[in-house]
Protein backbone atom coordinates (compact mmCIF):
# COMPACT_ATOMS: atom_id res chain seq x y z
CA UNK A 1 0.00 0.00 0.00
CA UNK A 2 0.84 3.46 -0.95
CA UNK A 3 2.26 5.32 2.46
CA UNK A 4 1.14 8.91 2.96
CA UNK A 5 3.97 11.11 2.09
CA UNK A 6 4.88 13.19 4.95
CA UNK A 7 5.55 17.35 4.82
CA UNK A 8 8.25 18.86 7.20
CA UNK A 9 8.66 22.54 6.85
CA UNK A 10 11.31 24.85 7.60
CA UNK A 11 10.43 28.07 9.38
CA UNK A 12 14.00 29.58 9.16
CA UNK A 13 13.50 31.94 6.96
CA UNK A 14 10.41 33.28 9.42
CA UNK A 15 13.71 34.04 12.25
CA UNK A 16 15.82 35.45 8.83
CA UNK A 17 12.69 38.25 8.48
CA UNK A 18 13.06 38.67 12.29
CA UNK A 19 16.86 39.21 13.14
CA UNK A 20 16.53 41.74 9.59
CA UNK A 21 15.31 44.16 12.31
CA UNK A 22 16.39 42.26 15.65
CA UNK A 23 13.21 42.30 17.88
CA UNK A 24 11.15 39.37 18.50
CA UNK A 25 8.79 39.59 15.47
CA UNK A 26 7.82 37.80 13.42
CA UNK A 27 8.39 34.78 16.14
CA UNK A 28 9.46 31.51 14.25
CA UNK A 29 7.52 29.80 17.20
CA UNK A 30 4.16 31.24 15.81
CA UNK A 31 5.36 29.67 12.65
CA UNK A 32 5.36 26.34 14.17
CA UNK A 33 2.21 27.04 15.45
CA UNK A 34 0.53 27.42 12.91
CA UNK A 35 1.87 24.83 10.63
CA UNK A 36 0.59 22.23 13.28
CA UNK A 37 -2.80 23.75 13.55
CA UNK A 38 -2.88 22.85 9.34
CA UNK A 39 -1.68 19.25 8.96
CA UNK A 40 2.17 19.59 8.72
CA UNK A 41 3.95 16.51 10.27
CA UNK A 42 7.43 18.17 11.54
CA UNK A 43 9.18 21.11 11.96
CA UNK A 44 12.89 21.57 10.19
CA UNK A 45 15.22 24.42 11.76
CA UNK A 46 18.88 24.59 10.91
CA UNK A 47 20.76 26.06 13.34
CA UNK A 48 24.20 27.26 11.61
CA UNK A 49 27.51 28.19 12.63
CA UNK A 50 26.64 32.14 12.12
CA UNK A 51 23.27 32.18 13.52
CA UNK A 52 21.78 34.06 10.45
CA UNK A 53 18.43 32.98 11.48
CA UNK A 54 17.23 30.32 13.85
CA UNK A 55 18.90 30.90 17.26
CA UNK A 56 19.73 28.46 19.86
CA UNK A 57 16.85 29.95 22.17
CA UNK A 58 14.70 29.29 19.59
CA UNK A 59 15.26 25.73 20.19
CA UNK A 60 13.51 24.06 23.09
CA UNK A 61 11.01 27.18 22.60
CA UNK A 62 9.47 25.55 18.86
CA UNK A 63 10.19 22.33 21.12
CA UNK A 64 7.74 23.46 23.63
CA UNK A 65 5.51 24.73 21.31
CA UNK A 66 3.73 21.77 19.34
CA UNK A 67 4.17 18.37 19.02
CA UNK A 68 5.30 18.29 15.94
CA UNK A 69 8.44 15.95 15.57
CA UNK A 70 11.76 18.88 15.43
CA UNK A 71 14.36 17.68 12.56
CA UNK A 72 17.66 19.77 13.55
CA UNK A 73 19.63 20.40 10.57
CA UNK A 74 23.22 21.26 11.55
CA UNK A 75 26.56 20.84 10.40
CA UNK A 76 28.99 17.80 11.76
CA UNK A 77 31.11 19.97 14.14
CA UNK A 78 31.51 19.33 17.82
CA UNK A 79 29.56 22.95 18.68
CA UNK A 80 26.20 21.25 16.97
CA UNK A 81 26.62 17.76 17.87
CA UNK A 82 26.71 19.10 21.98
CA UNK A 83 23.91 21.20 21.02
CA UNK A 84 21.55 18.65 19.68
CA UNK A 85 22.82 16.25 22.54
CA UNK A 86 21.29 18.87 24.82
CA UNK A 87 18.04 19.30 23.10
CA UNK A 88 17.56 16.08 21.80
CA UNK A 89 15.62 16.41 18.56
CA UNK A 90 13.32 13.70 17.03
CA UNK A 91 15.76 14.04 14.20
CA UNK A 92 19.07 15.86 12.98
CA UNK A 93 20.08 16.40 9.56
CA UNK A 94 23.60 16.46 8.79
CA UNK A 95 24.48 18.89 6.27
CA UNK A 96 27.19 20.80 4.41
CA UNK A 97 27.80 24.16 5.57
CA UNK A 98 29.89 26.97 4.00
CA UNK A 99 29.77 30.14 6.15
CA UNK A 100 29.79 32.38 2.70
CA UNK A 101 26.87 30.23 1.46
CA UNK A 102 23.36 32.25 0.86
CA UNK A 103 21.83 28.73 1.21
CA UNK A 104 22.98 24.92 1.30
CA UNK A 105 24.70 24.42 -1.49
CA UNK A 106 24.69 20.44 -2.76
CA UNK A 107 24.85 17.60 -0.57
CA UNK A 108 26.90 15.92 1.47
CA UNK A 109 30.20 13.95 1.08
CA UNK A 110 29.49 11.49 3.22
CA UNK A 111 31.73 9.15 1.56
CA UNK A 112 34.68 11.69 1.63
CA UNK A 113 34.27 12.19 5.08
CA UNK A 114 33.63 8.94 6.63
CA UNK A 115 35.65 9.35 9.30
CA UNK A 116 34.58 12.88 10.50
CA UNK A 117 30.74 11.62 10.33
CA UNK A 118 31.25 8.42 11.63
CA UNK A 119 31.64 9.55 15.43
CA UNK A 120 29.18 11.97 15.20
CA UNK A 121 26.46 9.66 13.87
CA UNK A 122 27.08 7.14 16.36
CA UNK A 123 26.74 9.63 19.37
CA UNK A 124 23.78 10.97 17.96
CA UNK A 125 22.11 7.50 17.10
CA UNK A 126 23.08 6.44 20.65
CA UNK A 127 21.61 9.44 22.40
CA UNK A 128 17.99 8.36 20.59
CA UNK A 129 18.36 11.06 17.48
CA UNK A 130 17.34 9.78 14.40
CA UNK A 131 20.39 10.60 12.31
CA UNK A 132 19.57 11.73 8.46
CA UNK A 133 22.38 12.78 5.77
CA UNK A 134 21.87 15.23 3.35
CA UNK A 135 23.18 13.92 0.21
CA UNK A 136 23.04 13.91 -3.47
CA UNK A 137 21.07 11.27 -4.94
CA UNK A 138 24.10 8.96 -5.98
CA UNK A 139 24.87 5.28 -5.16
CA UNK A 140 28.11 6.33 -3.80
CA UNK A 141 26.54 8.61 -1.33
CA UNK A 142 24.34 5.97 -0.56
CA UNK A 143 27.02 3.21 0.38
CA UNK A 144 28.60 5.56 2.54
CA UNK A 145 25.72 6.28 4.52
CA UNK A 146 24.69 2.37 4.79
CA UNK A 147 28.45 2.13 5.90
CA UNK A 148 27.94 4.94 8.61
CA UNK A 149 24.43 3.18 9.84
CA UNK A 150 22.54 6.44 8.84
CA UNK A 151 18.94 5.05 9.23
CA UNK A 152 17.95 8.14 6.94
CA UNK A 153 18.79 9.95 3.75
CA UNK A 154 17.56 13.30 3.00
CA UNK A 155 18.28 13.89 -0.88
CA UNK A 156 19.59 17.37 -2.31
CA UNK A 157 16.57 18.11 -5.03
CA UNK A 158 18.64 21.50 -5.65
CA UNK A 159 19.77 20.72 -9.44
CA UNK A 160 15.93 18.79 -10.14
CA UNK A 161 14.37 22.26 -9.44
CA UNK A 162 17.16 24.26 -11.04
CA UNK A 163 16.82 22.34 -14.50
CA UNK A 164 12.96 22.55 -13.99
CA UNK A 165 13.13 26.69 -13.72
CA UNK A 166 15.20 26.72 -16.59
CA UNK A 167 12.66 25.03 -18.83
CA UNK A 168 15.28 22.41 -19.46
CA UNK A 169 13.06 19.03 -20.29
CA UNK A 170 15.39 16.45 -20.47
CA UNK A 171 17.66 17.76 -17.96
CA UNK A 172 14.56 17.83 -15.82
CA UNK A 173 13.71 14.12 -16.53
CA UNK A 174 17.29 12.91 -15.97
CA UNK A 175 17.56 14.41 -12.57
CA UNK A 176 13.94 12.86 -11.79
CA UNK A 177 14.87 9.61 -12.70
CA UNK A 178 18.55 9.48 -10.80
CA UNK A 179 16.57 10.79 -7.69
CA UNK A 180 13.62 7.98 -8.43
CA UNK A 181 16.31 5.64 -8.50
CA UNK A 182 18.51 5.91 -5.47
CA UNK A 183 15.14 6.77 -3.67
CA UNK A 184 14.19 2.89 -4.78
CA UNK A 185 18.36 1.85 -4.11
CA UNK A 186 17.90 3.41 -0.68
CA UNK A 187 14.60 1.56 0.20
CA UNK A 188 15.99 -1.99 -0.83
CA UNK A 189 19.07 -1.15 1.89
CA UNK A 190 16.89 -0.60 4.49
CA UNK A 191 17.15 3.41 4.12
CA UNK A 192 13.83 5.54 4.53
CA UNK A 193 14.70 8.13 1.73
CA UNK A 194 13.65 12.08 2.01
CA UNK A 195 13.64 14.96 -0.60
CA UNK A 196 14.33 18.66 -0.34
CA UNK A 197 15.35 22.32 -1.72
CA UNK A 198 13.89 24.08 -4.42
CA UNK A 199 10.54 22.59 -4.40
CA UNK A 200 7.60 24.46 -5.19
CA UNK A 201 3.96 24.42 -6.06
CA UNK A 202 5.35 23.54 -9.52
CA UNK A 203 7.73 21.23 -9.43
CA UNK A 204 6.91 19.11 -6.36
CA UNK A 205 4.56 16.07 -7.93
CA UNK A 206 6.70 14.63 -10.01
CA UNK A 207 8.98 14.11 -6.54
CA UNK A 208 6.25 13.46 -4.64
CA UNK A 209 5.07 10.41 -6.29
CA UNK A 210 8.21 8.63 -6.44
CA UNK A 211 6.81 6.39 -4.31
CA UNK A 212 9.90 4.98 -1.73
CA UNK A 213 10.36 8.84 -0.64
CA UNK A 214 8.77 9.00 2.87
CA UNK A 215 9.12 12.87 3.45
CA UNK A 216 9.58 16.12 2.10
CA UNK A 217 11.25 19.15 3.43
CA UNK A 218 10.03 22.62 2.20
CA UNK A 219 10.80 25.83 3.24
CA UNK A 220 12.07 29.24 1.28
CA UNK A 221 9.16 28.93 -0.75
CA UNK A 222 6.35 27.94 1.06
CA UNK A 223 7.68 30.99 3.54
CA UNK A 224 7.98 33.41 0.37
CA UNK A 225 4.32 32.28 -0.31
CA UNK A 226 2.95 33.00 2.99
CA UNK A 227 4.06 36.33 2.43
CA UNK A 228 1.46 36.98 -0.19
CA UNK A 229 -1.46 34.21 1.15
CA UNK A 230 -0.38 33.32 4.50
CA UNK A 231 1.05 30.44 6.08
CA UNK A 232 -1.71 28.49 6.52
CA UNK A 233 -3.01 28.81 3.08
CA UNK A 234 0.71 27.93 2.03
CA UNK A 235 1.11 24.74 3.78
CA UNK A 236 -2.43 23.48 2.52
CA UNK A 237 -1.65 23.93 -0.74
CA UNK A 238 1.52 22.17 -0.83
CA UNK A 239 -0.26 19.45 1.40
CA UNK A 240 -2.71 19.03 -1.36
CA UNK A 241 -0.43 19.05 -4.19
CA UNK A 242 1.34 16.56 -2.61
CA UNK A 243 -1.73 14.73 -1.53
CA UNK A 244 -3.08 14.96 -5.17
CA UNK A 245 0.35 12.92 -6.40
CA UNK A 246 0.22 10.09 -4.28
CA UNK A 247 -3.52 9.81 -2.58
CA UNK A 248 -3.15 8.29 0.98
CA UNK A 249 -4.10 5.03 2.10
CA UNK A 250 -7.99 5.04 2.79
CA UNK A 251 -8.62 7.58 0.33
CA UNK A 252 -10.04 5.54 -2.44
CA UNK A 253 -7.60 6.33 -4.74
CA UNK A 254 -4.99 3.85 -3.77
CA UNK A 255 -5.05 -0.15 -5.33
Amino acid sequence: MTQRLRLGVNIDHVATIRNARGGDHPDPVRAAEIVASVGGDGITAHLREDRRHIRDEDLARIQAATNLPLNLEMAATEEMLEIALRHKPHAACIVPEKREERTTEGGLDAAGLHNQLAPIVSRLSDAGIRVSLFIEASDRQLEAARRLGAPVVEFHTGEYAHAHLDGDEARTAREFQRIADMAALAADMGIEPHAGHGLTYENVQPIAAIPHIAELNIGHYLIGEAIFVGLENAVRRMRQLMDDARPSPGSGLVE
